[in-house]
């Protein structure tokens, strides 16, 4: 019984290990700008593919994107939750997620 336990025990820490060690190389390849752009997906349809009313974002123009966001945040664009959300980013950060949208097709 002992021994049966012990083997047990170490299949299941090895397949802990391996499953971290995966973990840990998807995480890497994930952007910053990729994480931040997640949040969006609520809203704006998964990877920014609207299906509803709500604009889609994926391919969008970075430059355009960026200068929305900016626009939603100081309050010289009008909005219902955009300029909420907007208020959480620095500049960096919107920068980095209209990048990433850009990227996506």
């Amino acid at each position: 019984m002992k021994h049966t336990v012990l083997r047990h025990t170490g299949r299941t820490l090895a397949i802990f290990l391996v499953g971290m060690g995966l973990t840990q190389a998807a995480t890497a390849e994930i952007s910053r700008g990729a994480l931040m752009a997640t949040t969006c997906y609520a809203c704006h349809g998964t990877d920014g593919h609207s299906a509803g009313s709500i604009p889609s974002i994926y391919g969008y123009p970075p430059e355009i994107m960026i200068s929305q966001m900016k626009a939603f945040r100081d309050g010289t664009r009008p909005a219902t939750v955009m300029d909420r959300h907007a208020t959480g980013y620095t500049d960096e950060e919107i920068k980095l997620i209209a990048e990433y949208l850009s990227t996506r097709r």
